[in-house]
C-alpha cells in the first residue's frame, strides 16, 4: 500500500492557519507528502509564499493565503479564499496561539483577553466558519486545534494560556458531538516542550533541565506535531473525534517521584 492510499488524503483540499513557520511548516510538508493539496493561511506574505512553494515542490498544489484570523472580520474572508483556491475544504489544522508568561496576580483584564483570544477567540470563530462551509457542501471533514498539556494541569506563570487551551479542549469535544451528524471529525493536539522559532534562544541550562523533566529525554520538534496532525486528518483516525492527543514526550504521565518516595518501602 502506497503512502498516499494509506493516508487516504491524495487530492484532499486542506488549509492550515498559521501555516508559515514551525509546527505549520511541517504540518504543510507531512500533508503534501500523502497528496494533499494545502492552503498555507499566514499574516507574513513571505512566510505563506515560502511554505507553499515547499507543498508545490512535494508535487500538490501549495496555495499562498495571507490574511490575520485575529481580526474577526477577515476570517470569513480567509475561508472564503481557501475554499475557492482549493475548490473546497476537507481538512483544518489551526495552528496560531502563544503564551504571555507571569502570574495571575500581575495580569490585568486586557492581558486576559489577548490571551483568551490568541489562543481561543479565533479557534472557535475560525473552526465554526469551516464547519458552515463543510455541511453546506454536503461534505465529511476533519479538523484539529493546537491545543497544550498546560490545559490539562495547572500552568503556573501561564494561567491565563493554560486556561484558554483547556477551553479549546473542551470546544473540541463540544464541537465532535454536534458536527458528527454532518460527519466532521474535530480533534486537538496537545503538545508539550517543543522546539519552536520561539524557542531557539532557549539558554542551555534552562533546556537542559527541561529535557531532564522529560521521559522521552528530549524535546519534541514540529515534526513530531505535524506528524501527529497528518494522523488527525487522515483516514487512519476515521473513528477518533473529540479527542486530545498528547505529543509531549510522556510528560503528563510523569511521576514527581519516578523512583519511588524515598523510604518508602520502609515501615
Amino acid at each position: 500500500m502506497s503512502e498516499t492510499s494509506l493516508f487516504g488524503l491524495a487530492g484532499k483540499k486542506t488549509m492550515i492557519v498559521g501555516g508559515g513557520q514551525g509546527m505549520g511548516e511541517s504540518t504543510a510538508r507531512f500533508l503534501a507528502r500523502a497528496g494533499a493539496d494545502v492552503a498555507v493561511i499566514d499574516v507574513v506574505p513571505e512566510r505563506a509564499e515560502r511554505v507553499a512553494a515547499i507543498v508545490n515542490g512535494i508535487g500538490p498544489r501549495g496555495i499562498p493565503i495571507v490574511g490575520d484570523v485575529l481580526d474577526d472580520s477577515q476570517i470569513p474572508t480567509i475561508v472564503a479564499a481557501a475554499e475557492a483556491q482549493l475548490d473546497g475544504i476537507d481538512a483544518m489544522v489551526s495552528i496560531v496561539g502563544a503564551a504571555a508568561f507571569g502570574p495571575l496576580l500581575d495580569t490585568d483584564a486586557a492581558l486576559f483577553d489577548q490571551q483568551i483570544h490568541l489562543n481561543l477567540r479565533y479557534f472557535f470563530l475560525t473552526a465554526s466558519e469551516v464547519a458552515r462551509r463543510m455541511i453546506k457542501g454536503g461534505q465529511p471533514g476533519a479538523i484539529v486545534g493546537i491545543a497544550s498539556v498546560d490545559g490539562q494541569r495547572s500552568a503556573p506563570m501561564r494561567g491565563v494560556y493554560g486556561a484558554a487551551k483547556a477551553g479549546l479542549i473542551s470546544l473540541v469535544q463540544t464541537m465532535a458531538v454536534e458536527w458528527a451528524p454532518h460527519h466532521i471529525r474535530v480533534n486537538a493536539i496537545a503538545p508539550g516542550h517543543i522546539t519552536t522559532p520561539r524557542l531557539f534562544d532557549t539558554p542551555s541550562r534552562v533546556d537542559a533541565y527541561a529535557r531532564s523533566l522529560l521521559p522521552a529525554g528530549r524535546r519534541g520538534t514540529t515534526d513530531d506535531i505535524g506528524k501527529a496532525a497528518l494522523f488527525l486528518v487522515s483516514d487512519l483516525s476515521a473513528y477518533v473525534s473529540g479527542t486530545t492527543l498528547d505529543v509531549d514526550g510522556g510528560l503528563l504521565a510523569q511521576n514527581l517521584f519516578p523512583h519511588g518516595l524515598p523510604g518508602s518501602n520502609q515501615g
